[in-house]
């Protein structure tokens, strides 16, 4: 049975106007209203999704939220944490160097705001994540303490030929996953949504047998992969594709809601 929904944003839930669709809103809401758990997942901090928590009305005492694919599991209404999983400065030391000798931009988060590593101009994070504190300072000035990733954040034509030049041995520190176009992460070894939801599923006294997931990239591969029902939208990867139980329309073509009311068709 299923018990839990997991859901992608960026081209999964969300259509290119990066909005929650009418239709695909009354159908979580409802599905949602009948005790199914909808948690949405995400690379992104919490406070920089809260619009579309709102919108579905995913503030219950009992709704949660993958943030930092998988390195997060927070509670919607108290944000106390029931899960987390970081690395500190010593962690982040080979992928620093990489981006020194190669002058690649990069911004590294804790669990509460940006740090934008000003000794490599020319990010983009700013324009793509909003709803949370950016501090502008030298890649030595980094604090010790917990960091949830690392994010390369440039135009794709820049950071494809980056991608396919990573040195494996940087690729042994981290969980490395291209989470758009734009966007490369690095995350401690061990994190992805899987890993959050299981920890999440468990919390409920489920697995994943009660779980549905949603996603399109690769950052959505191990949650596609590890649930009973691993949907991918039409427009998502080959790779990620290839894992699925089912494909359904694209993301501007309201896939979420074209799975769920022929899943769920007697009880919506």
């Amino acid at each position: 049975m299923i018990k839990m929904i997991a859901l992608d944003l960026d081209n999964t839930l969300l259509n290119s106007n990066k909005e929650i669709s009418p239709r695909n809103e009354a159908v979580l809401k409802k599905l949602h209203q009948q005790g199914i758990h909808v948690v949405l997942c995400t690379g992104r901090p919490i406070n920089a999704i809260w619009p579309y928590i709102e919108q579905l009305g995913l503030t219950d005492s009992d709704d949660y939220t993958i943030t930092f694919n998988g390195g997060l599991v927070i509670n919607n209404r108290t944000k106390d944490h029931l899960y987390e999983m970081g690395m500190d400065k010593h962690d982040l030391a080979p992928l620093l160097h990489f981006v020194n000798v190669h002058h690649i931009p990069l911004n590294v988060l804790d669990f509460d705001q940006v740090f934008e590593l000003n000794d490599f101009p020319g990010s983009i994070y700013r324009s793509v994540l909003k709803n949370i504190k950016f501090r502008n300072i030298k890649a030595t000035q980094l604090p010790e303490e917990t960091f949830s990733k690392a994010v390369m954040a440039i135009s794709p034509k820049k950071l494809t030929p980056i991608i396919k030049e990573l040195p494996a041995e940087l690729k042994k520190h981290y969980h490395a996953v291209q989470s758009q176009a734009m966007i490369m992460e690095f995350l401690p070894i061990g994190v992805n949504k899987a890993a959050g939801l299981k920890v999440l599923l468990k919390h409920f006294g489920d697995d994943f047998s009660n779980l549905m997931s949603f996603g399109d990239a690769d950052n959505d591969l191990e949650m596609i992969k590890a649930a009973r029902q691993g949907i991918v939208m039409a427009n998502g990867l080959p790779a990620v594709k290839k894992v699925a139980t089912a494909i359904t329309d694209t993301n501007d073509d309201d896939g979420v809601a074209t799975y769920c009311e022929r899943f769920f068709a007697t009880q919506l």
